[in-house]
């Protein structure tokens, strides 16, 4: 994606099941899941480079000693500091006691048997340490202590905020995370003192015996039930609560993903697959996704809960994880995302006019070059097919020269755009940004023969279309093709975001904007009036009863039109190419993505009521000229 969007925040858990000291007899060190931690945690950096936290609780802990631990720190370095100030506190520690388990357990601060780590990146404008993930809840009760971290974003906060005010809270912050702890804390807290009164009318049952009996009753299932019943939104939620209980629950409508591992040694959850892979030597088939609604619970004594907290709703896993987010070394996701470069094959075609020899095919760097050996694959087949075709054609006559002659027919494939990295650090913080920004990409000179050759480029997404009218076609157009084709492997992206992704204002959209001129230019204004008319009349309604009328923004052109005005507007003065925009069709991405049918950035079918609210408040903001999320 030539302008990368904040989004999707990676989270991890992990338990281990035995005692520390059977990690250092087996694997030579009693901080077998820090490390571990620690890998997940980096294998997931491309999931938020803004920030990041752990927290580790200790099983057993005798009273005067901390049993919560957490470490946090902002910025991309933030990995490696949290790690290192961990780690800092076992320096000077002698090492006959350092590789001591029972030393460790404790003596020494992090080394516990139940971790959680965040990767953060902010889709709601919030920054600081406070807002680094986990956040704690505290108590002297264990059970009353909670850490909490996930990825996530609620489209109802106004409505949560409210409800703690009903049960008499005063919230600490307005946002989303605030008040999913609270919440949470709340019916963690309704919890303990159902089990307190339960189990403490026998006054003979007092101190550690009540607390063990507390411990191994406490219903988290309940907890996550009651504080998740009006919850809008997408997330994966990791909790640790202080007497050694741990739980990730996912959204009822699957939007955002969480794939478990278990076995008699350990317990890990990841918001990808790949990292539990490479992580602990896995296959495939070994690590399992959690199901909609539904939450994987461990309980102090190790036991492993699969839990339905909320029933499935409209499932809709987020297709946008497939196309950009997630690692492209997961499997499935590799294959989706070459498919999705071979089912643009018709489109391409027609936008060359079927001139595949004189058309050379490259990628935007970097996360568009599955789809392009999709791509590539897709018109080697076809020109296979042309070849027996020829061959066929000629029968017995065909000579050693026409074999030889078509034989050469070939998709002419180059490395035509290049990415420099450096310079993009560099001019983050220089006045000059705008001027030296169109230098980010380069070119390979004398890849293409100039004004002869078509130059198909492939993008997996196109959002607001400023690098590519500031910088990629201003500098693809310095080699000279005769037509520049620049593909998406993903449909139009026409609505705003509200599940993790920082998609907000209805203005980021270049096909929006496309349909907009569209409309103003045919002189078709009173489209635009009536669906705010229309947006306007329902902005109190109850969240279940607001309509995406925006739709109607789009709905007297078609695909192909919109694409058109795009390339209009996002051609730079002075092009001397033929600029066309070619797009995946959103049946298309049904058939690459099975699986993941959520897709309302391209179609507005939101998955829940919130979605809708959201994307009615963007467009009112928009045509109010308020410039401000609409989450």
């Amino acid at each position: 994606m030539t302008e990368p969007l904040k989004h999707e925040c990676g989270i991890v858990m992990i338990r281990l099941l035995k005692p520390l000291e059977y990690y250092q007899n087996k694997y030579g060190t009693w901080q077998y899941g820090l490390n571990k931690l620690y890998l997940l945690m980096e294998k997931q950096h491309n999931r938020g480079q803004e920030g990041a936290g752990l927290a580790v609780v200790k099983l057993e802990s005798p009273p005067g000693s901390e049993f919560v631990f957490r470490e946090r720190a902002t910025g991309s370095g933030a990995i490696s500091e949290i790690f290192s100030n961990v780690y800092h506190n076992y320096e000077k520690v002698p090492s006959e006691k350092l590789n001591d388990p029972v030393y460790a357990s404790q003596h020494l601060p992090f080394a516990g048997e139940l971790f959680l780590g965040h990767l953060r990146y902010s889709t709601t404008g919030k920054s600081g340490i406070s807002y680094v993930h986990p956040f704690l809840r505290r108590n002297n009760w264990r059970t009353r202590n909670l850490a909490l971290a996930g990825n996530f974003n609620m489209t109802n906060v106004d409505q949560l905020f409210n409800e703690l005010l009903e049960q008499g809270q005063h919230p600490r912050d307005y946002a989303d995370t605030f008040v999913l702890l609270e919440s949470l804390g709340h019916y963690l807290d309704r919890e303990v003192q159902y089990q307190f009164d339960k189990f403490g009318k026998d006054k003979k049952i007092k101190g550690d015996e009540l607390n063990d009996l507390i411990e191994k009753n406490l219903d988290i299932h309940f907890m996550l039930n009651k504080a998740s019943e009006k919850w809008d939104g997408g997330f994966t939620i990791g909790g640790l609560i202080g007497c050694g209980d741990g739980f990730v629950y996912r959204d009822p409508w699957g939007i955002r993903p969480a794939f478990y591992y278990h076995d008699d040694e350990i317990v890990v959850v990841a918001s990808e697959r790949p990292v539990i892979q490479t992580a602990l030597n896995l296959d495939v088939s070994d690590i399992k996704e959690l199901g909609a609604g539904q939450a994987i619970i461990v309980k102090k004594d190790g036991s492993v809960l699969f839990s339905q907290i909320q029933e499935p709703k409209n499932v809709s896993p987020c297709s946008f994880e497939r196309i950009y987010f997630s690692r492209g070394s997961d499997a499935d996701i590799y294959s989706e995302r070459k498919m999705l470069g071979k089912l643009l094959l018709p489109q391409i075609q027609k936008a060359i006019n079927s001139d595949i020899q004189n058309t050379v095919f490259s990628f935007i760097p970097n996360t568009a070059e599955v789809a392009f050996f999709g791509m590539t694959e897709s018109f080697n087949e076809h020109m296979n097919n042309i070849k027996l075709k020829k061959i066929s054609e000629k029968g017995d006559s065909i000579t050693k020269e026409d074999l030889e002659r078509i034989l050469s027919m070939r998709v002419r494939t180059e490395k035509v755009v290049i990415k420099d990295i450096k310079l993009r650090t560099f001019i983050a913080q220089d006045n000059s940004r705008d001027d030296l920004a169109a230098h980010v990409y380069d070119v390979t000179y004398d890849s293409i023969r100039p004004y002869k050759d078509n130059l198909v480029v492939i993008d997996d997404s196109i959002v607001r279309g400023t690098t590519l009218k500031q910088s990629i076609i201003k500098i693809l157009d310095r080699i000279h093709p005769k037509k520049i084709v620049i593909v998406s492997s993903s449909p139009q992206i026409r609505y705003p975001d509200c599940y993790g992704i920082d998609m907000s204002r209805m203005s980021e959209f270049a096909a929006f904007r496309a349909a907009i001129e569209l409309l103003k230019e045919r002189e078709m204004q009173y489209v635009i009036d009536e669906a705010y008319r229309k947006s306007l009349a329902q902005k109190d309604k109850p969240i279940g009863e607001i309509v995406n009328y925006v739709k109607e923004i789009y709905a007297p052109f078609s695909d192909e039109e919109i694409s058109a005005k795009m390339a209009e507007m996002l051609t730079p003065k002075g092009t001397q190419a033929e600029i066309e925009i070619v797009f995946q069709s959103i049946e298309n991405l049904h058939k690459a993505t099975p699986n993941h049918k959520g897709d309302w950035y391209f179609s507005g079918d939101y998955p829940t009521p919130g979605g809708n609210r959201m994307v009615n408040r963007a467009f009112l903001n928009y045509i109010e000229g308020v410039d401000k999320r609409s989450y």
